[in-house]
């Protein structure tokens, strides 16, 4: 007959949930996984399915009882740790959506929008479109299964347990927030300056014709130029949502590193 002691059963808790918990929080929080379209029993059929995968190669875990004080705090620190993992990446596809806002502000599609699953809120459409393409492009070089070998790796360079995270790490992910502001506006600005010229040659027409009505001219003449520059942009936008992708991958873990590694150049 098979006994186990409540030291043993502890062990076998302790080993399985604390993974379990960092996985849940990052699945929560990170691209594609918080798609509203994936319900939480699948995120959390997917957390479960991992956790049973990767937890018989992980380091050693604290000797706590998972009921007890430190082994609860121990808990919260892998949620954070989760969270704050997901939310790097989260940043990469938030600097598409603000790159895609500007567009629709200066095309005058600021007031078109439709309803982005990802957000589960009213997006521009250019907002919506810009984000959904660059969805699939991460989805077509397989970066879903990056996010998950890096998850896992996250266990090797912070092991659960072991000293958490400080504050120069928090600090990293703050820093790292400049690239939802700085490649956002680089994404958007050969569009925002083919519309700014179309606005300024549309200003001196003004000048030169005060009889033309700009206001029946330089919508659809603005809505068509912004466009044909989006069809034109689109062709070269591979390599910097590449660029953005692979940011997003070293940030996820790069906040574990002295502060200000994980900033994008």
């Amino acid at each position: 007959m098979i006994s186990l002691t409540s030291a043993e059963i502890n062990a076998w808790i302790v080993a399985f949930f604390f993974p379990l918990a960092r996985i849940l929080a990052f699945l929560a929080t990170a691209p594609p996984f918080n798609n509203a379209a994936l319900t939480g029993r699948i995120r959390l059929l997917l957390g479960l399915a991992i956790a049973i995968a990767i937890t018989p190669v992980l380091p050693e875990m604290p000797a706590v009882g998972p009921a007890s004080g430190a082994g609860l705090l121990i808990l919260a620190q892998q949620v954070l740790i989760g969270s704050g993992m997901g939310f790097s990446m989260r940043l990469v596809f938030s600097a598409i959506d603000m790159a895609g806002n500007m567009v629709s502000m200066q095309m005058g599609l600021g007031f078109a929008t439709a309803y982005d699953p990802q957000n589960t809120s009213q997006t521009p459409v250019i907002s919506e479109f810009l984000g959904m393409l660059a969805l699939l492009v991460f989805m077509g070089i397989n970066g879903h299964l990056m996010l998950l070998a890096t998850l896992a790796h996250s266990f090797i360079a912070l092991p659960v347990g072991a000293t958490a995270p400080g504050n120069g790490s928090w600090l990293n992910i703050a820093n790292a927030g400049a690239v939802v502001f700085s490649s956002g506006l680089l994404l958007a600005l050969p569009i925002i300056v083919a519309l700014l010229i179309t606005n300024i040659a549309l200003g001196i027409l003004g000048r030169v014709a005060p009889q033309l009505n700009l206001m029946a001219v330089g919508f659809p003449l603005t809505l068509t130029l912004g466009l044909i520059a989006l069809a034109l942009s689109l062709a070269y936008l591979s390599a910097p949502l590449q660029q953005l992708f692979e940011f997003g991958l070293r940030s996820v873990l790069g906040y574990f590193t002295a502060p200000g590694s994980a900033r994008t150049s």
